[in-house]
């Protein structure tokens, strides 16, 4: 039953995702209504226990971010990390032309990675 539901709700997700990302700015919007209401929602929520002032919320929530491995994904951003250790551009600054060179060099790497299975499995006949 529960599992019916977390699929039902994958599936709902994937389609909103995919009919959203075809508009940025909407999606965009909707997002930041989603994120508003959801940190609103957790804030009044947690005004509902007195002990959670502001200097125990800030160390209860560093802890929780530091244990997940959220903290500095959340507030940097992985993508971000790795274009800086790699010296690349952030993917939103590169071109048009850029992003398809790269797609055609992994479209190369694919098919000779095929070539290789193909070899592999012949060898082992």
């Amino acid at each position: 039953m529960i599992k019916k539901i977390i699929n039902f709700f994958d599936r709902l997700e994937d389609k909103v995702r995919a009919s959203l990302s075809r508009h940025p700015v909407i999606y965009t919007m909707v997002g930041g209504v989603g994120v508003v209401l959801f940190w609103r929602g957790v804030e009044r929520t947690a005004d509902l226990f007195s002990f959670l002032n502001g200097p125990v919320s800030l160390i209860i929530s560093i802890f929780i971010l530091l244990i997940t491995g959220l903290f500095v994904s959340f507030f940097v951003g992985d993508q971000l990390i790795i274009t800086g250790l790699k010296g690349e551009k952030k993917i939103v600054e590169k071109t048009e032309s850029e992003i398809r060179s790269e797609a055609s060099t992994l479209d190369e790497i694919k098919n000779k990675l095929n070539e290789i299975d193909k070899e592999i499995h012949e060898i082992k006949k």
